[in-house]
Order: structure tokens, then C-alpha cells, then sequence
């Protein structure tokens, strides 16, 4: 299959009622390239890709056009089973990464098991200066490090970032959230020392409060640091 082949596969599967959901959500990517195919159908599309053929040449054809092309993009370096190559693979196509969905729907599985390695590279994502560079990063720190692999530290590197970028802020907010929720002694100082910005802190406040997983006792104190 070619790209052309793909281009057309991908707008026989086009949902136009998605597409105009889509267009309002990704902030930031041009209309036109958006072609309106669910999650479900591109996840589908990249396991038959990766079962049938040698999909290189679609990895090393960057930067791609259509929304959808990004996401088939992640979805196939997330099934990479070696880590060198997956890492090899993800920091080659991170600079590309033009919206949210790409970036938090973008998760290889092998990374779970190569914790080590993939925290050695977090620092320098968090260092990018790239929008969802930075997001990434401070995903992949919530998903695979919030649990036994916890460290203060890497919440002092979350807490550290100073940016004016959304969604950058965004998902410093959900980290501290999450942090709540599983490392609350540890992390609770970062809202009691005032060490985060004040949007970022009262967003994690406001996430955390939300989450089951915070009790009532905690969500009761949680209020009375709001800014």
C-alpha cells in the first residue's frame, strides 16, 4: 500500500459529522486537513498496516498532511516492540506533533517496560521549548511514573516549567492531579509552598477535587488553598 492507497482508504472511512466535531477541537490544525475518521478505525488501520507490509517508508515520510496521517503516524510507532527503535522512532516524529489528540493518544506500550531509558530522555523533551514536545513529556512522566517509580524529583522538573502555552499548563495540571491521587504526602507541598504558577495550581486543585480518588478530608484542605 502507498500513500495514495492510504489517503484514499482513510476518506472512504470518513465520518463527516466527526469531522466537524474534530475541526472545533483541534485548535490550531487547518480545517482541510482534517479528514473525519474515528480513533477505533485508525487503531485498526495501523495493526493491518503493521501486519502486512513493511511500513518504513510511511515513517520516514514526514511531515504528513492530514490530521489523520499523524494519528495512524503514533498509532504505528506505538506498537514498535524494541525500545532503541521506538525511542528512535518517537523522538523523530515528536517536532511534528501539531495538536493535543496526536500527543495524548500517542503511547507505545513498550515503554513500560524500558522505564529507565525512557526517563533519561523526559528531561530533554521538558527542555524542547516545543508546545507538545513538553506535553509528551510530562505524559509519559504521569503514566509511567506517578506509581512504584515515583520520585520528588520528577515533580520538581513538572513544576519547573514556565510557560504560557495552554496546553502545556493543562497537563502540568493534570500531573499534580494525578500526583494527588497517588503520591499525596509527597507532592502536596508544591500547592502549600505556592511552588507552582497560580493557574496551574488552582487547575490542580480544581482536577483533583473532582477525582474519586482523592478522599474528602483531602478535597476539604485541598479548598482552602485556592488562589
Amino acid at each position: 500500500m502507498n500513500r495514495d492507497e492510504i489517503i484514499e482508504k482513510l476518506f472512504s472511512a470518513q465520518d463527516t459529522e466527526y469531522r466537524e466535531l474534530l475541526i472545533r477541537l483541534l485548535a490550531g490544525v487547518p480545517a482541510d486537513c482534517v479528514i473525519g475518521v474515528r480513533t477505533p478505525v485508525l487503531k485498526d488501520m495501523a495493526k493491518d498496516l503493521c501486519k502486512t507490509q513493511d511500513i518504513t517508508w510511511f515513517l520516514d515520510s514526514l511531515p504528513h498532511r492530514y490530521f489523520e496521517e499523524n494519528q495512524l503516524h503514533a498509532f504505528i510507532v506505538s506498537r514498535i516492540k524494541d525500545m532503541h527503535s521506538c525511542l528512535s522512532r518517537t523522538e523523530e516524529f515528536l517536532p511534528y506533533i501539531d495538536n493535543w489528540a496526536t500527543c495524548d493518544q500517542f503511547s507505545p506500550s513498550v515503554f513500560s517496560r524500558n522505564r529507565d531509558l525512557l526517563l533519561s530522555r523526559i528531561p530533554e523533551w521538558l527542555s524542547s521549548g516545543r508546545t507538545y514536545t513538553v506535553r509528551f513529556g510530562i505524559d509519559m512522566l504521569m503514566r509511567h511514573f506517578l506509581d512504584d517509580r515515583f520520585d520528588p524529583s520528577q515533580a520538581e522538573m513538572v513544576a519547573a516549567l514556565q510557560d504560557d502555552e495552554y496546553y502545556v499548563n493543562m497537563a502540568s495540571a493534570w500531573y499534580f492531579a494525578t500526583a494527588l491521587a497517588k503520591q499525596y504526602d509527597s507532592v502536596i507541598g508544591f500547592l502549600t509552598e505556592n511552588r507552582l504558577s497560580g493557574w496551574v495550581h488552582n487547575k490542580s486543585i480544581q482536577k483533583a477535587i473532582e477525582s474519586r480518588r482523592i478522599t474528602e478530608e483531602q478535597k476539604t484542605f485541598l479548598k482552602t488553598l485556592r488562589k
